[in-house]
């Protein structure tokens, strides 16, 4: 989030009225991202040490959208993963889309995953596109 920060060098250094209101700003929004993804025990960590948390990426997207992106690229986000952990990586992956309106990229070789999630599919063969569509609804 420190990326989008307006303040200028001489208000960071003297710790101005704008670098502090920047700084609570950014405290705020990464308390509200934590309160969105169920994650606030973490809030105090520099990152959760938890090996399932690690194993489902989820910080990782976590992280990047606090760099507030208009495309968020996944690859293989479901790799590993159980049946019931897919199940709830889509609904993630969903409720990313609707509350952050952001295109999403997905390279994955589920299916179920893709056609659960993706509105638009393109299928390569070693880098040589053989198939593109839409899914049915």
């Amino acid at each position: 989030m420190q990326l989008h920060r307006s303040h200028g060098i001489r208000n960071a250094l003297w710790r101005g009225r704008s670098f502090c209101d920047a700084e609570k700003a950014v405290a705020n929004n990464v308390l509200e991202m934590l309160e969105i993804f169920h994650l606030t025990r973490f809030a105090r960590r520099a990152r959760p040490q938890s090996a399932v948390w690690r194993i489902s990426g989820a910080w990782k997207i976590v992280r990047a959208l606090a760099t507030r992106p208009k495309l968020l690229l996944l690859d293989e986000p479901a790799a590993g993963m159980n049946p019931t952990e897919k199940v709830e990586l889509m609904k993630l992956i969903q409720f990313v889309k609707d509350k952050y309106k952001i295109a999403v990229l997905l390279v994955e070789h589920d299916m179920q995953v893709v056609m659960g999630i993706c509105q638009r599919i393109a299928v390569l063969d070693y880098g040589i596109k053989i198939a593109e569509g839409t899914r049915l609804r």
